[in-house]
């Protein structure tokens, strides 16, 4: 596998690496002799759903305040330093 991923292991890796692969294929092999005929598939093991929060106006900063603590700002917008071209 590693000639065939051009990878260069030193013989001390590629022992390491095989067992380490051997244990991985072991694992599965394992796995794939499970019974689980009666077991429907599932796409997470908890059952999940979606938590909604009631979408509520709430006050927000007085943009005027906002602005005045901007570095920079025109026409009620912060102004930044551009970031394609030249910077003013």
């Amino acid at each position: 596998m590693a000639n065939l991923a051009k990878l260069a292991l030193s013989e001390e890796e590629e022992l390491m690496y095989t067992g380490q692969l051997a244990a991985i294929l072991d694992h599965a092999r394992d796995i794939m002799a499970l019974d689980t005929a009666d077991l429907s598939p599932t796409a997470h093991p908890l059952e999940l759903r979606n938590v909604f929060r009631r979408d509520v106006e709430t006050p927000s900063l007085d943009r005027d305040e906002v602005m005045s603590q901007a570095p920079a700002a025109e026409e009620g917008r912060f102004m930044v330093p551009r970031i394609l071209g030249e910077a003013p």
